[in-house]
């Protein structure tokens, strides 16, 4: 039987009561589960066969995702968020979608980013890879490679690499394009750049970018978590991570849709 693990943050109240309700429920009908923390960190036994149930905003479903992607277990997104552009599965149907996610074991499978440092440290992400820039008022200068092939150079407030699924967050904001899911590429876009090109470029999933900071120290984040800092003339290398994060879909997401209700509800 496949292990059942909510996980949220425990200052959301709403989100701990819906995990008590729905364990109550289930615990009736023979399903056993348990409530993971995310403030404990992302430590929780859990097994490839497991059922993660994000109960939160996007910043919840990126942490368990971190979870599910290092087990192979799957992840089902509950919005209890108020842009929540990854989600899309209404709290109101929790108990029906677990039922059949348990009964028929599908799942979406969601591209993913690993990066490495010249120093071998290695991180994940699934939304998108930043260098930003250490310091207020500073610029980074970025050069960037792909399959060791020197594209462009920036100087701007910082350069991501996004997945199809992190198109629509950091990387919408600063301009880049949005992407179905279901490709298979990545985008590199600017932010802010200064007086240099200003468009994303997007390439295979197959491709391999190296980016080498210059002039300045540059931090480099994984999904807005700090995983280390490159000095001028060191590179961080990122490419598709060879195990997706299986996400569980209960019906059809439809992008275009929730793209204009958030624009109209002014959220993005």
């Amino acid at each position: 039987m496949s292990q059942i693990v909510f996980t949220a943050f425990s200052d959301r109240a709403d989100a701990v009561e819906l995990a008590q309700r729905t364990t109550r429920y289930l615990e009736d009908r023979g399903l056993p589960s348990i409530m993971h923390f995310l403030d404990d960190g992302e430590h929780v036994e859990v097994s490839e066969d497991s059922l993660l149930i994000s109960l939160g905003g996007d910043g919840t479903f990126l942490k368990s995702a971190r979870i599910a992607h290092a087990s192979g277990a799957r992840v089902l997104p509950v919005h209890l968020g108020r842009v929540g552009f990854l989600l899309d599965e209404p709290n109101g149907e929790l108990v029906s979608s677990i039922v059949e996610a348990l009964s028929t074991n599908s799942s979406e499978d969601r591209m993913a980013l690993e990066l490495l440092l010249e120093d071998g440290r290695s991180d994940f992400a699934l939304n998108e890879v930043v260098l930003e820039r250490s310091a207020p008022g500073q610029m980074v200068h970025v050069t960037t490679f792909v399959d060791d092939q020197e594209f462009l150079s920036y100087a701007a407030d910082g350069v991501m690499v996004a997945t199809p699924t992190g198109s629509t967050a950091y990387n919408f904001s600063a301009g880049g394009p949005i992407i179905d899911s279901a490709l298979k590429v990545i985008v590199v876009t600017p932010v802010a750049p200064h007086f240099t090109i200003d468009r994303s470029i997007v390439v295979s999933s197959s491709s391999v970018i190296r980016l080498t900071t210059r002039l300045r120290p540059t931090t480099v984040l994984a999904d807005s978590n700090v995983v280390g800092l490159l000095e001028p003339g060191s590179s961080v290398t990122v490419q598709q991570s060879p195990t997706p994060v299986r996400v569980v879909r209960s019906r059809s997401f439809e992008m275009g849709f929730r793209l204009r209700q958030s624009l109209r509800e002014g959220h993005a």
